[in-house]
């Protein structure tokens, strides 16, 4: 096996992302890996092949057709003349129509003589795709013509079967244990669901992108360091596997479909969706080399009969006693517990800390304010004493007076 081959992850060269064709903007599988304007322009090419195939095949056919009926000359001259007459009912319909709509823009272009910023263009073409996109979306998202029901209800399924994929298997730099990390994980999980109870196309980037905001974030605090375009796919991928958001194919189509073109094509937007589009395309191929296993274990897992969780419990012998079983099992539990009560232990050390870190700094505010504002305790006041009280401080003082009595 090879040293590219043992490693489990998801390597995407940024050059797979771009258009095909070389022109810089970033391609889409549902385009066949053009951006939106190659794929136009090749649309447009087989159109025309094909219109001319068509057309060289109506003369061919018209020419046999000219051959069998050469003899019977005046019910053919007749033929030809309510054909041209056809024909010709036909052509100035169409100039009448195509005159009308000259006329239409025409007018509004002589409106506007100053050119127009393109970023109030853009603004305008947001403006002008919420409008209508609300007002059309229960008639083009997942109409009966296409087959975006079945491709939902496919790829729903094939998550379903692939629930047991672990952060492991696909190399993903996310460590849950983390609560930050795990509270990014369930707003990534929340803005990709949220994807489909939007209606207009622009709205539903925004999810995708706000979705891949948080998964940078994660791996950014997990890593200690900024993430990579080669950590951000795999765990794309598990985000899609561990949320299996409703109507994935049918919201995706709809995006290529009714999206403004400059959106997906550059920018955050772009990429983000572009690599979303990647990341439902490694699902539905998924297999036993992609995820660095063997066939007989990647089909046990897919059919159920086991979970990588539950190998080790389960690779005993047939034969083995069964109080060994339970021995290695109790064990097992017990270095669980160990370690959850180290963890406990721990937290518990660092809430001691803060408290008595908090304590010491209450104490040397405390202490600060009473050396700023000193606390001066006087002596009481000496109490006065009665008027008619002895005066033992200074016998000086004649004795206070006497009542007398006068014989009348």
């Amino acid at each position: 096996m090879s040293l590219k081959s043992e490693r489990r992850g998801i390597h995407v060269d940024q050059s797979e992302l771009l258009c095909k064709k070389g022109c810089g903007y970033y391609g889409n599988p549902a385009w066949q890996g053009f951006c939106s304007k190659c794929w136009r322009e090749e649309y447009h090419k087989a159109r025309q092949k094909q219109i001319q195939e068509d057309w060289e095949l109506a003369e061919r056919l018209q020419r046999e057709e000219e051959e069998a009926f050469a003899s019977s000359q005046s019910n053919q001259g007749a033929q030809s003349l309510t054909f041209s007459k056809f024909e010709e009912k036909k052509t100035n319909e169409k100039t009448r129509k195509v005159t009308t709509v000259k006329k239409f823009f025409s007018a509004s272009s002589r409106v506007g003589s100053k050119k127009v910023p393109p970023e109030r263009v853009e603004k305008i073409m947001d403006q002008i795709e919420k409008y209508i996109m609300t007002r059309l979306y229960k008639y083009v998202f997942c109409p009966e013509t296409t087959d975006d029901e079945k491709k939902d209800l496919a790829i729903q399924k094939r998550i379903r079967a692939l629930h047991w994929v672990t952060p492991q298997m696909l190399c993903v730099p996310v460590n849950e244990e983390i609560p930050e990390v795990s509270d990014m994980v369930v707003k990534a999980i929340t803005d990709i669901i949220e994807m489909d109870s939007k209606r207009v196309p622009r709205d539903k980037l925004a999810c995708i992108t706000k979705c891949s905001k948080h998964i940078f974030n994660a791996i950014k605090i997990t890593k200690n360091e900024p993430a990579s375009a080669d950590d951000f796919l795999p765990t794309l991928i598990y985000i899609v596997l561990k949320g299996n958001p409703p109507r994935l194919q049918s919201n995706i189509q709809y995006i290529t479909r009714f999206c403004n073109p400059s959106r997906l094509m550059t920018g955050e937007d772009g990429y983000y969706f572009t690599n979303l589009c990647c990341a439902v395309a490694f699902i539905e191929k998924l297999d036993a080399q992609s995820l660095n296993l063997n066939q007989e274990d990647f089909d046990r897992y897919m059919s159920g009969q086991t979970s990588p969780r539950k190998q080790e419990s389960e690779s005993w012998a047939p034969d083995a006693c069964l109080g060994v079983k339970q021995m290695y099992k109790n064990l097992d539990l017990l270095s669980q517990l160990n370690e959850r009560q180290e963890r406990i232990m721990n937290e518990a050390k660092k809430l001691e800390k803060d408290l008595i870190d908090w304590t010491d700094g209450i104490a040397k505010e405390v202490q600060d304010i009473v050396e700023k504002y000193p606390l001066e305790i006087k002596p009481p006041n000496q109490p006065l004493a009665a008027i008619d009280s002895e005066n033992v401080e200074n016998d000086k003082l004649p004795p206070p007076l006497q009542p007398q009595v006068y014989a009348g």
